[in-house]
C-alpha cells in the first residue's frame, strides 16, 4: 500500500492550497481517508476525515468552514481543500487510510496507512 501526498508549499495568509493524496495497493473505496498534521514540536493532530461507508465528513473545529475534505474513488485519490488559510495551520500534513468500519474517526492510532507528508506553510 502507498499514500502518496502532494500539493503542499508557501502561501500567504488568506491563501488557499488543495492537497491530494494517491492511493495505490488498496480497494480505495473501501477504506476510510483522513488527513493529520504535525507542526513543530506539537502532537500530530486530526484535521479532517472522509468515511467509505457514507459520505460522512469531520473536521477539526478549528478548520471547519475553511478546509473541504473529497474523495474520487475512480481516481484513488483523497483532497483537502484548504481556504483562508491561517499561520497556525502551518504543519506537515500526512494523509492516512483504514478500513474500519465503526471507529473514532479522529483516533490517529486507528490508521495503518500513513502517506510521506507534505509541508504547508502560511506567512503572515
Amino acid at each position: 500500500v502507498q499514500l502518496q501526498a502532494s500539493g503542499g508549499g508557501l502561501v500567504q495568509a488568506g491563501g488557499s492550497l488543495r492537497l491530494s493524496c494517491a492511493a495505490s495497493g488498496l480497494t480505495f473505496s473501501r477504506y476510510n481517508m483522513a488527513w493529520f498534521r504535525q507542526a513543530p514540536g506539537k502532537e500530530r493532530e486530526f484535521v479532517a476525515a472522509i468515511k467509505w461507508t457514507s459520505p460522512s465528513t469531520y473536521y477539526l473545529d478549528s478548520v471547519k468552514g475553511r478546509f473541504t475534505i473529497s474523495r474520487d474513488n475512480a481516481k484513488n485519490t483523497v483532497y483537502l481543500q484548504m481556504t483562508s488559510l491561517k499561520p497556525e495551520d502551518t504543519a506537515v500534513y500526512y494523509c492516512a487510510a483504514n478500513s474500519l468500519v465503526s471507529l473514532n474517526i479522529r483516533d490517529r492510532s486507528l490508521y495503518n496507512y500513513w502517506g510521506q507528508g507534505t509541508q504547508v506553510t502560511v506567512s503572515s
